[in-house]
């Protein structure tokens, strides 16, 4: 949750989990979860002026940049799949009449790249390659083609087209399966569930799923959060200071970093476990009757040795997908009014795509009506490295976030949208009022795919059920345990954790 406060008005983005999203497969146990919490999903299209941006005749824009593309250039416009709309789209951008061509090619040519194979003979082969192998190897057109679809797979994989099976592509929407005859029906090691679907997707508070959590902590410490529905959760101001207060059934204690979980003695007989972190630089203890490790997977093996080493090899198994969301709060947004944008895509750039904040109001907290307003624009990026396996981008985009500085983020943020927004009167050294970067180093749950993770297609114990296991009484939480990086995962595997150590005490 970032704040920004501008003569006496705070505005709100979301630095974490944006979204409930897609809550019509969630399970019994997550929909009661977010209906016990006050939260009525149905209700999104009330709190969500739908028609602001369009009543501006703003939509989305794709800026290529000079570096990838050869110039600067704003098109304006989604660029569409149609034969007219695509090539009045591409004809403004500084691509190559050559490329151009290929990409209309891909986009209306209807070719049957396998011809003789049934639906499912087909995308189990395009399982096991990638779409930019789908692209060049099957296609055999220029990878250039390719840099105007690298980062359509940011959000939902955290690295690019380079890494995402070719199935996954076709469920997706991009372009080049138009001729293959598939069906809807989901291929090997494919789940659905996991891909966007308009039809129940989502609800978005204006914190994203930071409310999720407010509530949650009002509800297991009513004291420390004022209010009574999920509206009012938006504006209400934590009182800190009650969170860790021992006369309270439930404590939440801020700023202890655990070190070390260990039964008090043989997991099979032991009568509690002991925790070891660290506050202010000293050492405490806590005994407790039975524990829940919702961290991070990799961390796991580091506080907990003492599990068993087939478990602590599938905890190391995980992944986590770094990535960056940066809220910049500027003065006015008369810039995007100008260029007729609200979402800018820049798949050359550091931040991949810019978009003025959802327009939610609820409760106490309005959102901006008028561009000459302020108002919180969110960028984000996948730190990933074409050319490498999905996990080894993972690894390797972490590091480069850890040796970022904000000084270079900050430049990059200013540069960026100076040049995207410059045509339409933008000033980043007076327009912009604050920058937050909400770095995840270790951000989404690894997902498995069929081009990286073998089992995915053959079938057996996936690593993320061997690291689950519950060990004496100490249970295993967190997406990381589901694999699947979904507010719904964590909630699922948050009661399965409880639920087993329930039967084992009691």
């Amino acid at each position: 949750r970032n704040e920004f406060v501008h003569n006496g008005r705070t505005h709100i983005g979301y630095g974490g989990t944006q979204s409930i999203d897609s809550p019509a497969p969630y399970s019994a146990t997550a929909k009661a979860l977010i209906r016990d919490l006050g939260i009525d999903v149905s209700r999104y299209e009330t709190v969500l002026d739908s028609g602001l941006y369009k009543s501006l005749g703003l939509s989305r824009g794709t800026f290529f940049d000079k570096e990838t593309f050869g110039a600067d250039a704003l098109v304006v416009g989604p660029p569409g799949s149609s034969g007219a709309d695509l090539t009045a789209f591409l004809a403004k951008s500084p691509l190559p009449a050559a490329i151009q061509a290929q990409i209309i090619r891909l986009n209306t040519e209807k070719r049957d790249l396998f011809p003789g194979l049934s639906s499912a003979e087909k995308k189990a082969r395009l399982a096991r390659m990638s779409y930019t192998d789908f692209v060049v190897k099957e296609w055999k057109l220029d990878p250039k083609v390719l840099a105007l679809y690298q980062t359509r797979t940011y959000g939902l994989f955290g690295f690019g087209v380079d890494a995402v099976p070719a199935q996954d592509a076709f469920a997706l929407g991009l372009p080049g399966f138009q001729g293959m005859h598939l069906d809807e029906a989901p291929g090997p090691g494919q789940n659905y569930d996991s891909m966007p679907n308009p039809e129940d997707y989502y609800f978005h508070f204006p914190d994203g799923n930071a409310s999720v959590a407010r509530l949650l902590v009002r509800r297991l410490i009513p004291a420390a959060v004022p209010g009574t529905t999920a509206d009012d959760i938006v504006t209400a101001k934590i009182n800190y200071a009650v969170l860790d207060d021992a006369a309270s059934p439930a404590r939440i204690r801020l700023n202890s970093t655990v070190v070390r979980v260990a039964h008090d003695g043989p997991a099979a007989s032991a009568k509690g476990v002991t925790l070891h972190y660290v506050r202010d630089g000293k050492i405490y203890a806590v005994r407790g009757n039975a524990v829940v490790l919702a961290c991070w997977h990799h961390v796991i093996p580091h506080i907990c040795p003492e599990l068993p080493e087939t478990q602590l090899t599938a905890l190391r198994y995980a992944k986590k997908v770094p990535l960056v969301y940066t809220n910049v709060f500027i003065k006015q947004w008369t810039a995007f009014e100008k260029l007729k944008v609200n979402s800018v895509s820049s798949p050359g750039m550091w931040h991949a795509s810019t978009n003025l904040d959802f327009p939610v109001s609820l409760g106490g907290y309005t959102h901006t009506k008028s561009p000459s307003e302020p108002v919180v624009l969110h960028m984000s990026k996948a730190a990933c490295k074409p050319g490498l396996s999905g996990p080894a981008q993972h690894v390797a985009g972490r590091a480069e976030l850890l040796a970022t500085s904000f000084d270079t983020i900050e430049r990059g943020i200013r540069d960026q949208l100076g040049r995207i927004l410059g045509g339409g009167g933008f000033d980043p050294a007076g327009d912009i009022l604050g920058i937050t970067v909400n770095r995840w180093p270790h951000g989404y749950a690894y997902q498995y795919n069929s081009l990286a993770d073998p089992f995915w297609l053959e079938g057996g114990e996936q690593p993320c059920a061997v690291a689950r296991k519950p060990f004496g009484r100490i249970a295993i939480a967190n997406s990381d345990a589901g694999a699947y990086a979904y507010t719904d995962a964590a909630i699922d595997h948050a009661h399965r954790a409880v639920e087993e150590l329930t039967a084992k005490t009691t």
